[in-house]
C-alpha cells in the first residue's frame, strides 16, 4: 500500500528552496472528464501554482499540445511540457522540441487513422504537434477492439512511431529515446537544479517514467483511488487531494 502524500507533506516542505515540482494536468490538476476540452483548471489550483512558482521551479508535463496546455493554465513563470515532454517552453526563452522531423510521419498517420475510425461512433482523435491521441472513453465496449486494431495497424505501417496506452486513450508518438522522465532530467539540468529535491505528481502510465527519474533524489506521487503497482513513493486519491497537498506544501514552506 502506497502511503498518502498528505501524511508526509511536512517532510517534503522541509526541503524548502531546494524543491522542484513537476505535475501532470489531466487527472492530476483537473479531474478526468468525458472529453479533453472540458478539463478546466480551477482558480484555486491556479493560485496555489502561482504561489509555488514564487518559491521554486514548477513545470507541468502533459500529453496535451503545448499551446493548449498554456492556454488552460495561464501562468507566465512556469515551464510547460506538451506532448508528454516532446515540446517544452518556459521562462527566459526556454525551448526544446524533440524529434520535429517526425511531424510529416505523424501527418500521414493522422490521415490514415481518420479513415479507419470514420465509422466508429464517439471515437475521438486528437492531434497534437508531436503525437496523435485516440480517445475511447465514450465508445461502446464492443468497438474498443476495433479502435485498438486501427491504431496498431497504423503503427505497423509507420515503424518510426510507437503506440502507448494511457487511461481510455491510445496514442502514437515518435519512437525515440524520450519520455516524461527524460524531460524531467533535462529540465533539472536546464534550470540548474541538479541538486534539487524533485517531486513529480501524476496519474497515468507515462508518469511512471518520471517517478523512476526522480526516485534517487526526490519522490513520485501517484494520483489514484485504487492501489496499483507503481514507482511512486506516495499517493493522493484525486485532483482535490492534489490541490490540498499543494496548499499544505505552501503553508509549510520555511520563510
Amino acid at each position: 500500500m502506497v502511503p498518502s502524500a498528505l501524511a508526509h507533506v511536512g517532510h517534503l516542505a522541509a526541503h524548502g528552496q531546494r524543491l522542484a515540482i513537476f505535475l501532470d494536468y489531466d487527472g492530476t490538476l483537473t479531474p478526468i472528464v468525458a472529453r479533453p476540452e472540458l478539463a478546466e483548471l480551477s482558480d484555486s489550483t491556479r493560485q496555489v501554482l502561482r504561489e509555488l512558482a514564487g518559491y521554486f521551479p514548477v513545470a507541468i508535463l502533459s500529453g496535451r499540445d503545448l499551446n493548449d496546455l498554456r492556454e488552460r493554465v495561464k501562468i507566465d513563470n512556469i515551464v510547460y511540457a506538451g506532448s508528454h515532454g516532446f515540446d517544452i517552453a518556459g521562462p527566459g526563452g526556454m525551448n526544446k522540441q524533440v524529434a520535429p522531423e517526425f511531424v510529416p510521419v505523424l501527418d500521414a498517420a493522422e490521415e490514415e487513422l481518420q479513415k479507419k475510425l470514420a465509422g466508429i461512433s464517439r471515437a475521438l482523435m486528437e492531434r497534437k504537434r508531436f503525437s496523435i491521441a485516440v480517445h475511447y472513453r465514450n465508445v461502446k465496449a464492443s468497438d474498443i477492439p476495433k479502435i485498438e486494431r486501427a491504431v496498431k495497424e497504423v503503427a505497423t505501417r509507420h515503424r518510426t512511431l510507437r503506440k502507448i496506452d494511457n487511461k481510455k486513450v491510445y496514442e502514437l508518438q515518435p519512437d525515440v529515446d524520450w519520455n516524461k522522465g527524460k524531460a524531467v532530467i533535462w529540465l533539472l539540468e536546464r534550470l540548474n537544479r541538479g541538486e534539487a529535491f524533485s517531486i513529480h505528481i501524476g496519474d497515468d502510465l507515462t508518469d511512471e517514467d518520471a517517478f523512476r527519474a526522480v526516485r534517487q533524489s526526490g519522490v513520485g506521487i501517484i494520483v489514484s483511488e485504487q492501489p496499483q503497482s507503481t514507482a511512486a513513493r506516495y499517493a493522493l486519491k484525486d485532483s482535490a487531494e492534489v490541490e490540498r497537498f499543494l496548499h499544505e506544501l505552501v503553508a509549510r514552506l520555511p520563510g
